[in-house]
Parts: structure tokens; sequence; C-alpha cells
């Protein structure tokens, strides 16, 4: 009897795993999201997804690209879904034939400016870079020209463009900009500013008072700001540059369902109450801003063309190189 039982119970083992087996889909994430971030996203989207396994590897945007750019060019497409800094970036491999249109169902909940009009991306978060000063400093910048003024010589951190996606279009939009340009970045090359790293680097240096005023973007200083760190962010008078987090699909995606479901639901109201609840200003519509910044009417952007920034972005890393080394 007992045999009996043994026998049933392998058979009908034997007939619900290739079931099993189907029902289980993976996705396969790049990401330049802070770790802690970045974690937390997996986790929302598997707790609406228990049946999705994530893999998801993270590295600031540049690194990030130069991985996948390598793995590309051996004919291989890991990542099915890439959750990186710029549109820039999304520009560029869009332009190669790298992505996937999908025409998300939550895009009508968005500004059209934030996301590609094909569906090749969409914006995620509203990040921009500004000014942070530590809150013992004795100066109180407000602008972008008071750092390429003499007393803040030696006293600036910022991030590199060389390794941050968000620094390089904050370059561009800089550069772009009539009363800055290059002229800009040519005083705090010689105001002795430090030039390394990513957003991460220059939050240490200003907290712990190494360099008292950093170049930074918005969230990590005033979500630190808010556990007591003492950081002051400014929105700089001249206007501020934005990155929006855009997500897209791979072209050759190998799990393109998955892909979809979790490009609606970053974009889902859920999804951008996890961004906001992470300390970002949401970019969908009707999501509220978190604790520490203004209304999005009262951010003063800088102008932004993502076509001539993509086409001088190697010029312009090679021009910043020449400036400040790396």
């Amino acid at each position: 009897m007992l045999k009996r039982n043994l026998k049933r119970g392998v058979a009908v083992l034997a007939l619900s795993l290739p079931q099993l087996a189907l029902a289980a889909e993976k996705l396969v994430l790049y990401t330049s999201q802070p770790n802690t971030d970045a974690q937390q996203t997996v986790d929302a989207f598997s707790a609406a997804y228990p049946d999705i396994e994530v893999e998801w590897v993270r590295d600031g945007t540049t690194k990030l690209m130069a991985k996948l750019r390598a793995e590309l060019s051996a004919g291989v497409v890991k990542p099915d879904v890439l959750l990186i800094a710029d549109s820039v970036t999304m520009e560029a491999l869009e332009a190669e034939g790298r992505l996937q249109a999908y025409q998300s169902p939550q895009r009508s909940a968005y500004a059209p400016a934030l996301y590609d009009a094909d569906g090749y991306y969409y914006g995620t978060k509203q990040i921009t870079t500004g000014i942070v000063y530590n809150t013992a400093a004795e100066l109180k910048p407000g602008s972008w020209s008071d750092l390429g003024l003499p007393q803040y010589k030696g006293q600036v951190a910022m991030p590199s463009p060389l390794y941050s996606g968000a620094a390089l279009i904050h370059l561009a939009m800089i550069t772009a900009t009539p009363d800055l340009g290059w002229d800009h970045y040519a005083k705090l090359s010689a105001n002795q500013t430090m030039a390394q790293g990513g957003n991460g680097g220059v939050l240490k240096a200003v907290a712990s008072g190494t360099k008292p005023y950093g170049v930074i973007v918005d969230f990590l200083a005033i979500r630190e700001a808010a556990k007591g760190s003492p950081l002051k962010f400014v929105f700089p008078a001249e206007g501020s540059s934005l990155v929006t987090e855009p997500v897209a699909i791979m072209q050759g995606a190998q799990n393109p369902q998955a892909a979809q479901k979790f490009v609606d639901f970053v974009l889902s109201s859920d999804g951008q109450q996890l961004v906001a609840s992470q300390g970002y200003l949401p970019a969908r519509n009707g999501i509220e801003a978190p604790a520490g910044f203004p209304a999005r009417d009262q951010i003063r952007l800088l102008p932004f063309d993502a076509a001539a920034a993509l086409q001088d972005a190697e010029a312009n890393k090679r021009r910043f190189s020449d400036l400040f080394g790396g």
C-alpha cells in the first residue's frame, strides 16, 4: 500500500514540475541606483510579482555601460531592463537599435517631456543637481558662480562626468548656458576644485567637512540632512540641471514580458510612492514630493538639448579631462 502511494506521489510531482517551471519567470536588471534603493525597488517588485525571480547588477552609469557594451560586443544581451541615471545614454542606445519600444499604459500619468515618444525609455524620477554645503561652513553659496570665487579655493568637491552620468548631463547643461559655459569649469579648475568619483564621494567629503562645499544631486543631500547630517542643499539661482533616471527594455531581452511588468511597476502609483518614500522627487503627476523639496514649479531648470548633449558627450569628456585630469 505504502509503495503504491509513493508511486502515485512521484507521478503527481513529475506532472506538476513542468507547470512550476513554466510559471516561474526571471528578470535581469542593470541599475545605477544606490545599493539600498536598488534593493528596495527589487523587493517591492518581487512582492508584487512573486513568480518573477530578479537578478540585478549595480554600478555607476559609466561603468555599467562599459560592462554592457563589452557584453554587446561579444554578442550577448544579459540585461532585460536598464534603470540608469540619464536620458542621453538611453538616446545613444536607442540610436544604435539597442532598445525595445514599449507603450506602457502608465505613460498617460507623465508629462510628455519625461518619456520617449516612441516608448523606448521612461523617466522615473526628477533628480536635479545643485550645491551642498556643510552647515558649519563660513560661506553660504547661492549660485554656481559663487563656487568660482577666490574664497572657495580648494574647498569644493564635485562628481566627475567621466564616472557619473548625472555629472555628464550637468556639464552639458552648464556649458550650454551662456552666462556660465566652459569659463565656469575653467574657474573651478583654477580654484582647485576636487573632481573625482560620483555623488557619494561628494556627500562624504562635505558631511565630514573635508570639503565644506560641493556639487551634488538633490536627494542625497536632502535625505541625509533629514537624518541629521550637517548639510544644506541649495537650488542655484541660475537654475539646476536635471536627470530623470529612465527605465528601458533591451532589444533582444530574454524575458520581455517580465521586463514590461517591471517598467509598468516603477511607473505605477505604487512604484512612484516608493520613489517618494526613498526621498526622490517622483516623475509621475499627482504624487506628493518628499519633505525637504520645494514644489516642482518652484525649481528653476537650466535649458537642455538631449541631441546636442549626446553629440558633444565625448568631446566634453576630453575637454573636462584636460582641465581636471582623470
